[in-house]
């Protein structure tokens, strides 16, 4: 299975992102309104700068408190992104985020985000891929 069949998966979802001038307020309430995990922080939709996290707000809050929900989302953003093609295997894009301990990873084509995914994502679509090549197994087995 490849990122492209995943995003058919996961239908017409759009990239939620917020601009690099965005507080960490602000950002927050953007993650709770539409019930992610985490927002690409880009200024024109198409070029991710970073991505933030709820665990990376958690942990900034955890470490100095709430005068850092006014910072903007750059200075507590990952900014060393690793990114995916449509090309990419699920099983090379789950070993990386099992690899670099992270949840969500944007689909590049080029300098352009066409996408973005999640570990859920992946495992969803793994566990589809997985369950067909079973009935389909079970099926030769049988004589289907």
């Amino acid at each position: 299975m490849t990122v492209q069949n995943i995003l058919k998966i996961k239908g017409d979802a759009a990239i939620v992102t917020v601009p690099s001038t965005a507080s960490l307020s602000e950002a927050a309430a953007v993650l709770s309104a539409r019930r992610i995990g985490a927002v690409v922080v880009s200024d024109d939709g198409q070029r991710p700068l970073g991505i933030l996290s709820e665990r990376d707000i958690v942990r900034e809050l955890g470490r100095r408190g709430v005068c850092c929900m006014t910072d903007p989302v750059t200075k507590t953003m990952t900014a060393k992104l690793v990114t995916c093609t449509r090309a990419d295997r699920a099983t090379e894009v789950m070993q990386k985020m099992t690899d670099g301990r992270f949840r969500h990873m944007p689909v590049m084509e080029g300098e352009v985000m066409v996408g973005f995914i999640s570990i859920g994502d992946v495992v969803k679509a793994r566990l589809a891929e997985l369950s067909m090549e079973k009935e389909a197994l079970e099926g030769m087995i049988k004589g289907f």
